[in-house]
């Protein structure tokens, strides 16, 4: 999709708005002519060669009454600009999140996250700016009609020498499109690489205080600091060498009409009135210039803007970009609908045969993955560190893209896992819960509405109870980085009160007890076990308690199934369970 294809299809989100926009905008730029004419007639009675009987008192009426309706529109357009320029950029972003949402957990983004937020931040900005400028040229391109055509009315040779600086600016734009490009991407590269850093910092400062390498950190942090600083200048001295250029290239016009002009007053054919039309549209017209070049930078630079954005795709088609979709900036959001349960939704059988991922980077992962698990089905997945357990049930979960293999859901094959295996199909929680600063049960909820009752069960599952006793405003509570901080425990109970409270068909933990206490995690399962209702339990674990209460066990060792029983067949059998069980290694 070319640049101009892009532009396009985004202004056509709101085009009403838009032409409303161009059209406020060129009445702004056309509003220079009727005050130029006013002062051409002014000066001209002055001189006494007025062909005009307006008065002195009409012709200061008339530049007042254009001063303030320009003022008028400038205050209209500005707020059609905001208007549009939010919308499109809501657009954008929108729609770049709900693509990276449906991907699968490992490919959401190509990049780090502080990438990806300067291409939501920076490159959507430099979109709207294009497009937003797109007017603007378009105003001031009929208002150098307008004016040219008045004054070449005049004098066609001065006129020539006004204009004539557009071309140059013209032709240095084109010429300077590879150095602007290339110069625009590496500053955002660096800037990307920059808030990349912050973000990986932030989230590993423990880390990085425990090995001690602070300094190393910091090190790193002022080389990509300075490789950002060095692209930085390169792109502002670049794009501030055109705005001289222009400038200085309507400068030299403009010293050649005053040359002309003064040539021709002594003739007589160039009048003091025209004289001061041209001066007055010689301001408008520098600007029209200028302005004019800087679009073609900003176009030229969009192209850049509009690359990283399309790479977020991964692929996908770059129209999704611009797919047109209500924003809901006014009245109510509309509640959340739960999902639709229908009779097909019950599980009464999910076959797993064949499934493999294996990581690019390690050829590490699974290989060749079958079970099957049955209604109200408890199956447990253990194995040694490494031997592939979380990339199992992310891999059937969809959060990582399969292979190869086929899951069936009651005998129906499930195309996409990634769309399927969400509630009320299943219920995930992984190891390390994600909290938010917000209250306790809109962390568990995430959006949902809220049922006493639903609530209730899923916190008593939880064990939730007595931590919501010595929380100040039970409930109501803010937890997370702006609030209560809880423990790793309580972390773990609160994500699974998530799970829990969405009742779905398939409930999937991964190590969710790890950070429990044996009493506590006895109590879990045993409360699991009497408010499921019939829903299947996949449990990755290599705790005795988990073990003990299975259906069934799922031994990996090195990505793939080395043995699948009950536990007191496999005490027997399996060299590797029975490591885990008697010397406690997982």
């Amino acid at each position: 999709m070319t640049t101009f294809t892009f532009l396009w299809r985004l202004t056509r989100y709101r085009l009403g708005l838009y032409f409303l926009n161009a059209l406020a905008w060129t009445l702004i730029y056309l509003a220079p002519i009727v005050p130029g004419l006013l002062t051409k007639a002014f000066f001209d009675m002055l001189s006494g060669s007025s062909p005009y009987e307006l008065g002195l008192g009409m012709i200061i009426v008339l530049l007042v009454a254009a001063a303030l309706g320009r003022v008028v529109l400038i205050i209209f357009g500005f707020m059609t600009d905001v208007q549009f320029r939010f919308r499109i950029g809501g657009l954008l972003r929108r729609n770049l999140l709900s693509h990276v949402l449906k991907e699968p957990g490992a490919r959401a983004i190509p990049t780090s996250p502080g990438e990806a937020i300067s291409s939501f931040r920076d490159d959507v900005e430099q979109v709207e700016e294009t497009v937003s400028w797109s007017v603007d040229a378009f105003g001031m391109t009929l208002f150098a009609a307008v004016s040219c055509y008045i004054l070449i009315g005049i004098n066609a040779q001065m006129t020539l020498w006004v204009f004539l600086p557009l071309v140059l600016v013209v032709t240095v734009a084109q010429l300077s499109t590879a150095m602007l490009q290339k110069y625009r991407a590496a500053s955002r590269e660096a800037t990307s690489q920059v808030t990349g850093a912050i973000s990986e910092m932030f989230s590993t400062v423990q880390s990085i205080q425990v090995a001690g390498a602070e300094d190393r950190v910091i090190r790193r942090f002022k080389e990509l600091g300075e490789q950002r600083r060095e692209a930085m200048l390169k792109d502002r001295l670049l794009s501030t060498s055109l705005e001289s250029i222009f400038s200085n290239a309507v400068n030299f016009g403009t010293g050649l009409i005053l040359i002309l002009a003064a040539d021709s007053m002594r003739t007589g054919t160039f009048t003091v009135g025209d004289f001061a039309l041209f001066v007055y549209y010689l301001n408008f017209v520098t600007q029209f210039i200028q302005n004019f070049g800087k679009f073609m930078t900003y176009f030229k630079q969009s192209t850049v803007a509009q690359e990283r954005l399309q790479s977020l795709l991964q692929g996908a088609p770059a129209e999704r970009l611009t797919e047109h979709h209500p924003l809901l900036l006014r009245g109510n959001l509309p509640e959340p609908q739960e999902a639709e349960r229908r009779p097909e939704d019950r599980l009464q059988q999910l076959s797993v045969a064949g499934l493999t991922y294996r990581y690019p980077e390690t050829g590490r992962g699974i290989e060749g993955i079958d079970f099957e698990l049955g209604r109200g089905a408890f199956v447990v997945i253990t194995g040694r560190v490494g031997s592939g357990k979380t990339t199992l049930v992310r891999t059937l979960l969809g959060l990582l893209p399969k292979q190869a293999g086929e899951i069936r859901w009651n005998g129906k094959r499930v195309e996409d896992p990634s769309e399927f295996f969400i509630p009320p199909h299943s219920a995930y929680t992984p190891q390390i819960p994600r909290l938010y600063s917000d209250t306790l049960q809109n962390n568990i909820l995430l959006g949902m509405r809220a049922d006493p009752a639903r609530v209730g069960r899923a916190v008593h599952a939880a064990v939730l109870e007595e931590d919501l006793e010595r929380l100040g405003a039970g409930m109501e509570t803010v937890i997370g980085p702006r609030g209560v901080k809880l423990s790793g425990g309580q972390a773990q109970r609160t994500a699974a009160a998530r799970m829990f409270v969405r009742e779905a068909e398939l409930l999937v933990f991964d190590d969710l007890s790890s950070a429990l206490d044996v009493d506590t995690e006895s109590r879990l399962w045993e409360r699991l076990e009497e408010q499921r209702s019939g829903a299947a339990c996949l449990v990755v674990s290599h705790r005795r308690a988990a073990l003990a209460r299975a259906d069934r066990i799922l031994v990996l060792k090195d990505g793939r199934v080395e043995a699948s029983g009950r536990l007191e067949e496999l005490l027997e059998r399996s060299e590797e369970l029975r490591r885990l069980w008697y010397r406690g290694e997982e």
